[in-house]
């Protein structure tokens, strides 16, 4: 059986002009544009994440929903649990 997960990824530039990023797990789905856009605004306005002197959240640049979806193709992890227990 196949899982599948859905993250959101925001894309900002560092106050270097460098590309980071801030993944959530667990956001809810089809958030609205201006949602997003508006919390974005707030972390990179907020100034509290910082490393270095360099603020890490400086200009918010974009968001995706990112999904992943992992098929197991054989989990022998309870026959490997029990031949060790004996």
């Amino acid at each position: 059986m196949s899982t599948t997960t859905k993250t959101l990824k925001l894309a900002f530039q560092n106050g270097k002009g460098k590309s980071t990023s801030l993944t959530l797990a667990n956001a809810l789905d089809n958030l609205e544009t201006d949602k997003i856009k508006d919390a974005m605004k707030k972390i990179a306005d907020s100034n509290v994440f910082e490393k270095d002197g360099v603020t890490i959240y400086a200009t918010p640049v974009g968001a995706s929903y990112i999904e992943r979806t992992v098929t197991p193709v054989f989990d022998d992890s309870e026959a490997v649990k029990a031949a060790d227990a004996e």
